[in-house]
């Protein structure tokens, strides 16, 4: 049917429609938003929380050290990296509350420069709120040269409070593991220099 532009219900219809319109487009474009969004405040939340096994920042160490030891056991993987990533130590022995110290080693394997960035998790998940790092190589972009290895630091204690947690009080071990992904090639100019004589990195919390 033609639209009389002098109807007035006609008229009505058309500003309903277009303030519907109008809607739909800024919900759009808030969804995307969000999602976009979403990475970095997932990312601080799980930081912040040890949601989803994902270890805790810390700025001091405890003051109180228990008795009680966990068995702390070390994983490394690479995805669509030329790049061989292992732990320097398997497992070790630390009292809770204690300061661990931890390296891990990379090598480029490749025939050019290469940018990585290393996400981690522990396990179990509930392990997440009380592992905490004091100093770590992870979300900062490491750019190491061909042939090139390097050793990473990362400093750790177990909150004690692990010990009273109904989900954690019975573990006996936890496991610390590290992912290195590829950075695009449009980011690495803001990637953390390594030495060409490999040594530790910069350290990233």
């Amino acid at each position: 049917m033609p639209i009389d532009p002098s109807d007035p219900a006609q008229k009505t219809l058309k500003a309903r429609n277009t303030r519907i319109a109008i809607y739909c487009a800024v919900g759009l474009f808030g969804m995307v938003g969000a999602a976009y969004a979403s990475v970095p405040l997932y990312r601080a939340f799980c930081q912040l929380t040890g949601f989803d096994g994902t270890i805790r920042k810390a700025e001091v160490a405890p003051t109180r050290v228990l008795d009680r030891k966990l068995l702390i056991r070390f994983d490394a993987n690479v995805r669509d990296l030329p790049w061989a990533f292992k732990p320097s130590q398997v497992t070790q022995e630390v009292k809770i509350g204690a300061t661990g110290l931890a390296f891990y080693k990379v090598t480029n394997n490749g025939k050019a420069p290469i940018t990585g960035r290393a996400s981690y998790n522990v396990v179990p998940e509930s392990a997440g709120a009380y592992f905490q790092k004091l100093e770590c190589f992870c979300f900062n972009d490491q750019t190491i040269q061909p042939g090139q290895t390097v050793e990473f630091p990362v400093v750790y204690f177990v909150d004690p409070e692990f010990a009273t947690d109904f989900e954690t009080k019975g573990k006996q071990e936890v496991t610390l593991s590290y992912t290195f992904f590829p950075v695009e090639t449009q980011q690495a100019s803001v990637s953390v220099p390594v030495s060409p004589l490999g040594g530790a990195a910069k350290a990233g919390l």
